[in-house]
């Protein structure tokens, strides 16, 4: 989907799309995969569509997908964990031949006027660009079902013929194991992720799932986070400035010698304000002012909000002003009002005892 020119952001995405056809009606279903074609990918919108579509196919073609076939042996036969997930469901997996594409026209063909049509929807929209990855899944999901609309008297038809769904899914995921340093950074599959410091030098069973990392620690999940892939440069990062903020409180210097210092900017306005206190303030200054800055975004949620703060004060040349900002934004709670309690004469109470015994 690269040639569609998608950004997230203004940052280009890179990405694919799992696309599911029933070959009788038409019906499709489709889901974005930032990355390869993973097991987890195959697996996850494969079995979205399936619970979507409410019954199985009795058989699931595809090509010759890495995820699915052992392409380097002699006698190509099923991963296993593919061959489970089709015994799971009770579907037979077949494929066509390598290099014929045309032996799966009917799901081909889809393919391309999916990919034509979302083009045309980006056309229509005036702009390529999304504030986040729900935005444009939701967009895609938008195109799906304006096509299924069209095919939905065939897939009532094509329905009754569908197996039934088992009692539940099955797994979607690749268990790792990762080391939180003291850093407070752990890596899994060649990409650095940051956890909350609450979780420095523990060991995490690490679920990897095609969009995800969900993290357990003795059996309870403790943080969850958006899957990051390495690219050609080298590793990937996924690096949240909120889990630095309490210790950056503590140790403002030590800002300025993180080794992923650059990817603590929530927006680019954060970026270019360090940029111009560097210049301009001393070293002490202008790691407390940014530190002082990170913690506003984070812990009082107005990340957004300051970033166009930010973009103002760069435009006229200022500096930002760290307790004005914060006595704009995080305004600190009134003051309790004085209570005055006025203790009643215990003579009352003798009053009502007396007219408890009359009664």
């Amino acid at each position: 989907m690269e040639k569609l020119g998608v950004t997230i952001g203004g940052v280009g995405f890179a990405h694919l799309l799992y696309h599911f056809v029933l070959a009788f009606s038409r019906w499709e279903y489709a889901s974005v995969v930032d990355g390869g074609e993973s097991f987890q990918a195959l697996a996850t919108g494969l079995q979205n569509a399936l619970w979507q579509a409410g019954g199985c196919p009795r058989e699931h073609r595809s090509d010759s997908l890495s995820a699915a076939f052992k392409n380097l042996q002699e006698k190509e036969d099923f991963t296993v964990r593919y061959a489970a997930l089709l015994d799971h469901y009770g579907m037979e997996g077949t494929r066509n031949n390598r290099g014929l594409g045309h032996e799966n026209g009917s799901v081909e063909s889809s393919h391309r006027y999916l990919k034509d049509q979302i083009d045309q929807a980006l056309e229509l929209r005036g702009h390529r660009d999304f504030a986040d990855r729900a935005a444009y899944d939701e967009f895609v999901r938008g195109v799906v079902m304006r096509r299924n609309r069209r095919n939905a008297a065939a897939f009532q038809v094509e329905r009754e013929y569908l197996l039934d769904l088992p009692e539940h899914r099955t797994t979607d995921f690749v268990e790792e194991e990762a080391r939180v340093t003291r850093c407070g950074t752990f890596t899994v599959r060649g990409v650095l992720y940051s956890a909350p410091s609450r979780l420095i030098s523990h060991r995490l069973k690490v679920r990897v799932y095609s969009d995800r990392l969900d993290c357990y620690l003795s059996g309870a999940l403790v943080h969850s986070t958006a899957r990051t892939t390495s690219t050609s440069k080298g590793r990937g990062r996924a690096i949240d400035y909120r889990h630095f903020i309490d210790s950056l409180k503590r140790k403002p210097q030590a800002f300025r010698g993180l080794a992923f210092r650059d990817d603590l900017f929530p927006r680019d306005a954060y970026r270019r304000t360090w940029e111009r206190l560097d210049r301009d303030m001393t070293p002490r200054n202008a790691c407390k002012t940014m530190v002082g800055l990170l913690e506003l975004a984070g812990n009082h949620a107005v990340e957004a909000q300051l970033a166009e703060r930010l973009d103002a004060l760069l435009e006229r040349g200022e500096l930002p002003d760290l307790a004005a900002l914060f006595d704009e934004f995080a305004p600190r709670d009134a003051e309790c009002p004085v209570v005055v309690v006025q203790m009643p004469d215990a003579a009352i109470y003798d009053t009502l005892l007396a007219e408890e015994v009359a009664v």
